[in-house]
């Protein structure tokens, strides 16, 4: 059954086109209300009932899915039309439309894993923290950490101990600590409590840590680390807020798996030789670390920032919360729906859920909202947007793409995949905007801006590299070879021939297969399509002979195996069968012959001009032969034991 549309004007607060939207979303809607949320509630419950609706309003969410609670129904979609299109300047109906159609999507759900706490609780200060302990006692298991032992009380509601913390690991449910010069309490006696010996190196383990210290954070992104809660302890709110958090987390919680990790595909090393470590490099809280030939991802730390997907030149990573496809497809389905509607010159304004909606949402409640051609696209990570969704949003029909910068966002990160996706693009159509409050972002969304080159639509399918080599190709048909940013993931292989000795090291541990030879003549060969610039073979050449140029070749001869070096191949003296490299050969036998033991003779330093089984039948035959035995002993027979026999 298709799902339905429920449209409501908010007080006649929007122009809304039902026809319109319907038909260009390929949505059956139903009439414009104008109250749902209030005295029209009980319309709300009978379009509820007929089940698979989608709801266009995001303001009284909550209101609503009580509501099918109530009717034992099925949870509706939503979708905000107003804050996003209705409200802003401009004809919205062909973005309404739009929206509607994303927001009709399937969308596979993200795998995730249960993470249980017990509520074991330290907590680390001086006066806050005993304060913290009093106030969590009741609710969670609680130990504080204290630095002086005059602070201990006489509060048994609640352990304490006398230390500091050396290191400490894991998240929520499942933190290790490990303390130096730990100290217990003595119970029992009179007066202050005693002390047990300073212990080093002592472990604990606990659900939650509460730092309320006031000195430098445990965990690197500390606020993306969760279970670890840090507040100053010198400011009251802070601490009560973070106080609130702690006693919350007790129970089953559902840890989302933001990425995949496909290890057969990572480049990270081969052969104990470094190769890439993007995905280390950019990781906020150390959630991934190296594990041989791959890396490793602890999903526990893991905070979703999609960094590590932007990055990763291999595919190896990619973000699964959704999967990439999910976000190709919704672009395309915003552009195609768009201009289906009627709908010309799109702009993609993309935004995280929490900083960007609710400043979009501001901005239409009382500013001027958005302009009708600016489509938001939320997502969950503004850092894994990275290249490949910018040139998929080019390449799908949007003319500019706009990404409003959250302060929580890595930055870094999103500066340097706009610089990639720019050059790519061959534009300057991509902006990182930091507006500082709604009315900012109002001012630089209805700036007049200079329109790019309109392409023919492309349908972003594939994989990350895929889709960024198509989407180039539509934005600069004419470019040839396209010079790139320095660490991009696509590039060619230079070799210098005069120093390359086509060993071929670089060829057995190339982990994309980028790098080649040819079995019936010494040859380098190298396609640059597969080539992943993770710098393995210019880190593995014994003769230093290759360096990286970053750059995209967007004519054919990217998907063809091109010769880089060759030579050619030595004759052997005995049986002319081609083998090894001429010069190579040559220059073994100028410093080896009759200047080594093994070669002292013209006889043993022919040996080095022979293939492989002349050599061996050369050796076996010489005269010192290391393998060979004394002479075998004649076989017995029958008659011998017999003859022996009759001698007897």
């Amino acid at each position: 059954m298709a799902k339905k549309l429920i449209l409501c004007d908010c007080l006649g607060s929007q122009a809304l086109d039902a026809d319109a939207i319907s038909q260009g979303a390929g949505l059956a809607c139903s009439k414009v209300y104008s109250n749902l949320c209030g005295d029209q509630i009980d319309h709300a419950a009978q379009e509820l009932a007929l089940g698979d609706v989608i709801l266009a309003c995001q303001q009284e969410r909550q209101r609503f899915e009580e509501l099918a609670e109530e009717l034992a129904v099925d949870v509706p979609g939503f979708v905000d039309l107003r804050d996003r299109a209705g409200w802003g300047e401009g004809n919205a109906t062909p973005k309404m439309a739009a929206l509607a159609a994303e927001a009709a999507m399937s969308v596979q759900t993200g795998r995730s894993v249960d993470v249980i706490s017990e509520g074991t609780c330290l907590i680390i200060g001086g006066e806050a923290a005993l304060k913290a302990a009093a106030d969590l006692c009741e609710t969670l298991a609680v130990t504080v950490l204290l630095g002086d032992a005059d602070l201990v009380p006489t509060d048994r509601r609640f352990d304490c101990v006398i230390g500091s913390v050396r290191s400490a690991a894991g998240a929520l449910g499942g933190f290790t600590v490990k303390f130096d010069a730990l100290q217990q309490v003595v119970l029992g006696g009179r007066g202050a409590f005693q002390l047990t010996a300073p212990q080093g190196g002592a472990v604990s383990e606990c659900d939650i840590i509460l730092d309320l210290s006031g000195g430098i954070a445990m965990f690197p992104a500390p606020e993306k680390r969760e279970g670890y809660l840090r507040a100053d302890p010198s400011h009251p709110p802070s601490v009560a807020a973070a106080v609130l958090s702690a006693s919350q987390m007790v129970g089953t919680f559902e840890k989302p798996l933001y990425v995949r990790l496909e290890p057969t595909i990572c480049a990270h090393s081969r052969a104990e030789q470094p190769a890439c470590s993007n995905c280390l490099n950019v990781c906020p809280t150390g959630a991934i670390t190296s594990a041989g030939e791959h890396v490793a991802i602890d999903p526990m730390i893991c905070a979703g920032c999609g960094s590590c997907s932007a990055v990763c030149p291999s595919g190896a990573i990619t973000y699964d919360a959704p999967p990439v496809e999910t976000s190709f497809r919704r672009l395309s389905t915003l552009a195609s729906t768009y201009r289906k509607s009627g709908g010309q010159a799109a702009r993609l304004l993309v935004h995280d859920a929490i900083f960007g909606a609710e400043m979009i949402a501001l901005a239409a409640r009382f500013g001027r909202g958005l302009p009708a051609d600016v489509i938001p696209l939320e997502v969950d990570a503004l850092s894994g947007f990275g290249h490949a969704e910018m040139l998929a949003a080019f390449g799908c029909g949007f003319e500019r793409v706009d990404i409003l910068i959250s302060p929580r966002a890595e930055l870094d990160v999103i500066e340097a995949q706009t610089e990639l996706a720019k050059a790519l693009s061959g534009g300057d159509a991509i902006r990182l905007l930091q507006p500082a409050d709604p009315d900012a972002l109002c001012a630089l969304l209805y700036t007049d801006l200079d329109a790019p080159a309109r392409i023919e639509p492309i349908l972003p399918v594939g994989s990350r590299r895929q889709v960024t080599r198509l989407a180039a190709k539509a934005l600069q048909p004419d470019a040839g070879v396209i010079d790139l940013p320095e660490h991009a993931p696509y590039g060619a292989v230079l070799v210098d021939t005069d120093a390359c000795t086509l060993c071929l090291s670089c060829v057995s541990l190339c982990p994309s297969g980028a790098l080649g030879d040819n079995p019936d003549m010494p040859q380098l060969r190298f396609q640059e399509d597969a080539c992943l610039q993770c710098g393995l073979c210019s880190n593995i050449c014994p003769e230093n002979a290759i360096t990286l140029k970053p750059q995209m070749d967007l004519s054919d001869a990217a998907f063809t195996q091109q010769v880089l070096h060759e030579e050619e191949p030595f004759a052997c003296i005995e049986c002319g069968g081609l083998f090894g490299v001429k010069s190579t050969v040559e220059k073994i036998t100028e410093k080896l012959a009759g200047k080594h033991a093994m070669f002292a003779t013209s006889q043993a330093a022919k040996m080095i001009q022979m293939c492989d089984n002349c050599r061996v039948q050369a050796q076996f035959h010489s005269t010192n032969n290391p393998f060979q035995g004394g002479e075998r002993p004649q076989v017995r027979t029958s008659d011998d034991y017999f003859s022996k026999r009759k001698d007897h």
